[in-house]
């Protein structure tokens, strides 16, 4: 198993640096999934448990100048690594005027990712500075285990409002209640509403406008129709939802939300070469 790569330009070494950023945001520990032309972050807390699930995704060649891996096995060209995101996040920061980093699998006393950051001198030879980030290798018997999460037949899919007016809402409602209510139709309308003994209030969001989406046959999804006008809902955790919401640093070009009624909201967050699915389950 190997595995090295290399990032020589800054924009996209502080790109994924973001990227980064944002998933430490959202899980303390996640699974790295390494293919020869993508990387992937995965956080596969059972949803059944109440868990959030988190699925980021990025092609390689938008980051990285060198990349060259050799999985477990030739028929199944990918390593599974366990990692703290806020590890490999503090590493890079160290890199924020790096020459180059040097992402590279090695296993001296323990498997670990080793980070090495080439950081501009003054004199002739350069200064290196490195991280050794402990990881777990993932036996191929459970890479199952961390499958791409999937809502198929959600009632209402939505463009969301803009990210940063939606987490000012939502900050100033997580002190006044522990859950929150996403509800929306396929009118392009959403309202975020939380309800107390105490207090009830509801921000409402107009003419976000639904995503075209076609099912595999070329028929319509479940949501088409429908009742236009009929809203569908779930009461999730704020945190969560402020949690996913405050992380955000790489600002998405389109950001929408699936909601299967009183089950699960799926955010979707896409960025030109970054795509973040974040599921968060519906409180009973």
């Amino acid at each position: 198993m190997r595995f090295r790569a290399k990032i020589v330009d800054l924009a996209c070494l502080n790109h994924f640096s973001r990227v980064i950023n944002t998933i430490a945001k959202l899980a303390k520990t996640c699974t790295l999934r390494l293919t020869v032309s993508k990387l992937y972050f995965i956080l596969s807390d059972k949803v059944a448990n109440g868990g959030v699930s988190m699925w980021c995704e990025l092609c390689q060649g938008n980051f990285f100048d060198e990349f060259q891996i050799e999985g477990v096995a030739a028929e199944h060209n990918e390593i599974y690594l366990e990692l703290v995101p806020e590890n490999l996040s503090r590493a890079l920061k160290t890199a924020q005027s790096a020459k180059a980093v040097k992402i590279k699998l090695s296993n001296k006393h323990c498997p670990c990712l080793r980070v090495a950051v080439e950081l501009p001198s003054l004199s002739s030879s350069s200064r290196i500075v490195t991280h050794d980030i402990p990881v777990g290798v993932i036996p191929r018997r459970l890479w199952n285990d961390f499958r791409e999460p999937s809502v198929t037949d959600f009632d209402v899919s939505i463009y969301l409002p803009v990210l940063k007016t939606m987490k000012s809402v939502v900050e100033r409602m997580k002190n006044l209640s522990n859950s929150i209510v996403i509800e929306a139709n396929l009118r392009g309308e959403m309202n975020l509403k939380i309800e107390t003994d105490l207090v009830s209030i509801t921000t409402h969001f107009k003419d976000l406008g639904n995503p075209p989406w076609a099912s595999e046959d070329g028929g319509q999804s479940s949501t088409q129709g429908g009742d236009l006008e009929g809203m569908a809902e779930a009461r999730i955790d704020i945190k969560k939802l402020q949690q996913l919401l405050a992380g955000q640093q790489v600002n998405p070009t389109k950001a929408l939300c699936n909601i299967v009624n009183k089950k699960i909201v799926h955010f979707i967050l896409l960025h030109e070469d970054v795509s973040l699915q974040y599921f968060i389950p519906a409180l009973a």
